[in-house]
């Protein structure tokens, strides 16, 4: 079976289960994307026709279940010789592998699972559906802690030929009921017997009842009292071990009236005011339980209806004495047996006759009427329900009769079987997960599943999805839907969104990182000195530049400056000034070279007597100083200054130009070639040569 398609829509995938009557597999529903379960019919039955009907009116008697702790059933089929059945997944273990790995379980973990179970039970038999096989391996326990009860109806197939076929009744025998042991009809009260030994084996980790073979083990049910689970596992609550005690009663009248009645007993047993309740006493002993039952054998019941027969005869047998006086009344007594004998023939030949006689019927309209209208007609008239199908039909309500398998009108015999066809609500479908498929990969992808064009809409959003890509969708994956009624809306990923990145230049770290967050853009922060920028500014951004595209979420890096090195020295130099001529003004212009930058102002002031002025230079060891004085719009005097001369406080202090000829307008012109002269005007040469000894005068 495995790689099988059945149906022409399930893919087998692996075998993950199976018992006495069918083989379980796990498969993928291809039309519904879909992981299911599928229960396929063991091969010895499949020639048992009764077996086939009763199997598959179960399974949709089961299929009209809907209960969280159920497994749905989802279709019923055959191919070929293989009947299938079609139910829910369940990803998890079954309670038998749980109670196998750790039993015995926490008593509110049993309880729980118990109450799942019951909870169930409830739902079954309020729709007359009696399990008949409650035991571990049928109750799945989800991923979640969810219980999954399945193989409902299941039991309930089993014929006389199939008994008799496999030697054994259809079932586990550990979990039987003592009336279900005696082969009688078997009720509410038996699901909620075989529940009881469940808990039972969840609470102990063993099961009430052992036996050497399967009518061993029938007849302890049937005969023995069981360990109470207390004397095994003293952990249990009384008022736990009460509901097991209770559950158990071989007297059916004893146990819980329903499944109900039980439910709530579980959902309050481990209260605080209850775990240490009185046990329960019961007024007397079962009366099964004291019954001594004979070894159950194939043909014993016609046998020992033989054995009694001739010990009654011999037991009626007259004494030897009285034979005699009674032998002259035994052809009286045989002529009335034989009169006796052929009325009772003649009684019962009119009895056969009568009842081979059926009346004939008219066959009543079903079509239109409630599934129970039907049913309620039809057995007005003697008529009996065959098999009823559910299937969609858009023009009939849910739960109405749209074909019977006998037209309205024609005779029919009382007690003849009548199909029916009843509407079910229209069948829904999961919509698919469309995320990462293209707009027309989604639209396609719906319009196979039946959705109209008409009713796909889309839009698009900035997202880090590739663009073109479905990022959302609605309604959401899995959902259930009509695919003709539905509306679906597709958003379409338009990539990253992308910003012009500022000029950040100049700007603090507060405002800098302020820009940044407003467009969705994340810092990366460094710091180094600078004599230029201002400490706890931005020198530099890396790598976009200012006006570059930047998607959202990009990293930038902003270099802060850290303020002036460690080693600069700031130095206040200063400079004497005088005016041209004494008592006359005289503008005095300054400007100055250092660590911070080339020729930068330091001010313009108007004198008539000699002054000094302080210039502060920012020096360091590559970066030495330069103050240049202009007088008049021309240069006065400009003065070098030595970051190492300024560290060790040895610059020369400056003195101003001396004049010595104010004859002369113009300087020498050899001083200009003298490397000892930084620059000086005057107003004669002798200005030029009074230079050169102040300069002599720094150096020492």
């Amino acid at each position: 079976m495995i790689g099988h398609e059945l149906g022409g829509r399930y893919q087998i995938i692996e075998r993950i289960g199976g018992g006495g009557m069918a083989l379980v597999y796990k498969a993928q529903d291809l039309l519904l994307n879909r992981y299911v379960a599928i229960k396929v019919l063991r091969q010895q039955f499949v020639n048992d026709e009764e077996f086939i009907r009763r199997f598959r009116r179960e399974a949709q008697s089961a299929a009209s279940l809907s209960h969280p702790n159920v497994v749905s059933i989802y279709d019923v089929g055959q191919e070929e010789d293989t009947h299938y059945i079609i139910m829910e997944y369940v990803e998890g273990q079954n309670l038998n592998e749980i109670i196998k790995e750790r039993a015995p379980l926490q008593v509110d973990e049993a309880v729980r699972i118990a109450s799942q179970i019951c909870d169930a039970l409830d739902h079954a038999h309020h729709n007359q559906i009696i399990h008949r096989d409650i035991k571990p391996h049928n109750i799945l326990i989800g991923r979640g802690g969810r219980v999954k009860v399945t193989d409902f109806g299941i039991a309930r197939a089993v014929t006389s030929a199939t008994i008799t076929q496999t030697g054994s009744v259809v079932g586990s025998v550990h979990y039987f009921s003592p009336e279900h042991a005696k082969g009688v009809a078997t009720g509410e009260k038996s699901d909620l017997y075989s529940l009881g030994i469940v808990l039972y084996q969840m609470l102990t980790g063993k099961l009430p009842f052992l036996g050497e073979s399967p009518i061993s083990v029938a007849l302890k049910h049937l005969q023995e009292e069981f360990e109470e689970p207390r004397l095994v596992n003293p952990m249990i609550p009384q008022s736990v071990e009460n509901i097991i005690l209770k559950s158990m009663r071989k007297n059916p009248n004893e146990r819980y009236q329903s499944a109900k009645e039980m439910l709530l007993d579980l959902e309050t047993c481990l209260l605080p005011e209850r775990r240490m309740e009185p046990k329960l006493e019961f007024g007397q002993h079962d009366e099964d339980s004291t019954r001594i039952m004979p070894a159950i054998k194939p043909q014993q019941s016609i046998a020992g209806g033989v054995r009694r027969t001739r010990e009654e005869s011999k037991a009626d047998e007259p004494a030897p004495e009285t034979k005699q006086r009674k032998k002259s009344t035994k052809p009286l007594v045989w002529a009335g047996i034989s009169i006796l004998v052929i009325l009772i023939l003649l009684g019962m030949a009119w009895y056969f006759n009568k009842q081979l006689e059926v009346a004939d019927v008219q066959m009543p309209k079903l079509i239109g009427l409630q599934e129970d209208e039907a049913r309620a007609k039809l057995t007005e008239l003697g008529l009996a329900v065959g098999q009823v199908t559910e299937k969609y039909n858009e023009k009939y309500d849910p739960g109405i009769v749209y074909e019977q398998s006998k037209i309205e009108g024609t005779e029919v015999k009382q007690g003849a079987l009548i199909d029916l066809t009843v509407s079910t609500k229209k069948p829904l479908v999961k919509m698919p997960d469309l995320s990462e498929l293209s707009l027309e990969e989604g639209k396609q992808k719906l319009l196979a599943l039946g959705v109209k064009d008409g009713s796909i809409t889309s839009s698009e959003e900035f997202s880090d999805a590739d663009a073109g890509t479905v990022i959302k969708q609605d309604p959401g994956a899995n959902t259930d839907i009509d695919p003709e009624m539905v509306s679906v809306h597709l958003t379409i990923s338009k990539g990253k969104e992308t910003v012009s990145m500022p000029d950040l230049t100049g700007l603090d770290e507060k405002a800098a990182a302020s820009k940044l967050e407003d467009l969705g853009l994340t810092l990366i922060r460094k710091e180094e000195s600078s004599f230029t920028v201002e400490k706890g500014k931005v020198i530099e951004q890396w790598p976009y530049e200012p006006g570059d595209t930047v998607e959202r979420g990009a990293e930038v890096t902003l270099t802060f400056s850290s303020g002036y090195p460690a080693d600069a020295i700031n130095y206040s130099f200063g400079v004497p000034v005088a005016p041209a001529e004494p008592d006359k003004n005289s503008k005095i212009r300054i400007v100055f070279t250092d660590a911070r930058g080339e020729n930068q102002e330091w001010g313009t002031k108007t004198i008539n007597t000699e002054q000094t002025f302080s210039v502060d230079l920012m020096l360091a060891p590559n970066k030495d100083g330069s103050v240049t004085v202009y007088r008049d719009d021309q240069i006065f005097a400009t003065y070098p200054v030595s970051y190492i001369d300024a560290k060790q406080g040895t610059v020369p202090v400056p003195e101003l130009p001396t004049t010595s000829d104010p004859e002369v307008d113009n300087p020498d012109p050899s001083d200009s070639e003298d490397p000892g002269v930084t620059g000086v005007t005057g107003n004669n040469g002798g200005e030029g040569n009074s230079q050169k000894e102040n300069k002599g005068k720094k150096n020492n």
